[in-house]
C-alpha cells in the first residue's frame, strides 16, 4: 500500500508539472493561437473556403466576420506574420487588464470588426488577427502616454520601437494588399478601451490612493 500511495503522488506530481513551465497569463493566448493554427490548416483542407466568411463591408452576411476575423488567415505566412505581435502584445495587455483581459479583447474584436464593416473599401472581404494586433498595440501605447508611471513608459517605448512602424499598416493606401480599415479601426479600438480604462483606474487611485496602485496594473 504504501508504495501505491507513493507511486500516485508521483504521478500527480509529474502531471502537474507537465505544464508548470507555461506562465498561467499565456496560457489563454497559446489556446487562441492553436485555435487560429487549428482552422487554418482547416481551410488549407478546404482550398481556402473558411476566408470567405470575413468581413464583408457593408453586408449583412459580411456581419459574421466580425468575430471571426480574427481567425482567419490568407496562408500560413500571413498568420505567422500575425502570430508573435499577438503574443507579445497580448501578454502586456493580459498583464495590465488582468480579469478585465477578455473585456478587452472582445471589445477590440467587436468596434474595430463594426468599423472595418463600415468603412471597408467595397467587394473586399477583410480577415486576419491583425486588427486585434493593433488594437493591442493602440491600447498600450495610450495606456504609456496616460499613466507616466516608469512601468508604462518603459513599456510604451519598447513597444514604440520594435512596433511603431505597424502605424504605417493603418494608413490609406499605403498597400492595398492589406486591410488598412482593419488595422485603424483596430487600433482606434484599443486606444479607446486604453484610454477608458486608465481613466476609470485613474479615477479609483484618487478614491484610494496607494502609491503602488499605478504599477499594480502592468
Amino acid at each position: 500500500m504504501p508504495e501505491n500511495r507513493s507511486t500516485s503522488t508521483f504521478t500527480t506530481r509529474t502531471k502537474r508539472k507537465w505544464h508548470s513551465f507555461i506562465p498561467t497569463s499565456i496560457r489563454g493566448l497559446l489556446a487562441i493561437t492553436a485555435i487560429a493554427w487549428g482552422i487554418e490548416i482547416l481551410d488549407l483542407l478546404l482550398g481556402g473556403q473558411l476566408d470567405k466568411l470575413g468581413v464583408h463591408p457593408r453586408s449583412i452576411f459580411g456581419l459574421i466576420g466580425i468575430p471571426l476575423m480574427p481567425f482567419l488567415h490568407g496562408g500560413f505566412s500571413h498568420l505567422l506574420s500575425n502570430t508573435f505581435p499577438f503574443l507579445i502584445l497580448g501578454w502586456i495587455v493580459q498583464k495590465a487588464e488582468k480579469d478585465n483581459f477578455i473585456i478587452a479583447t472582445i471589445t477590440i474584436i467587436i468596434l474595430g470588426g463594426l468599423g472595418t464593416w463600415l468603412i471597408g473599401r467595397g467587394h473586399s472581404v477583410h480577415i486576419g488577427a491583425s486588427g486585434l494586433v493593433y488594437g493591442y498595440f493602440g491600447y498600450v501605447m495610450i495606456r504609456a502616454f496616460m499613466e507616466r508611471n516608469p512601468a508604462w513608459i518603459l513599456t510604451g517605448l519598447a513597444v514604440g520601437f520594435f512596433y511603431g512602424s505597424m502605424i504605417f499598416g493603418a494608413l490609406p493606401g499605403f498597400n492595398q494588399q492589406i486591410s488598412w480599415e482593419g488595422h485603424l479601426c483596430g487600433m482606434a479600438a484599443g486606444i479607446w478601451f486604453g484610454w477608458k480604462r486608465s481613466k476609470e483606474i485613474k479615477t479609483l487611485n484618487n478614491q484610494n490612493p496607494d502609491p503602488l496602485d499605478s504599477l499594480s496594473n502592468l
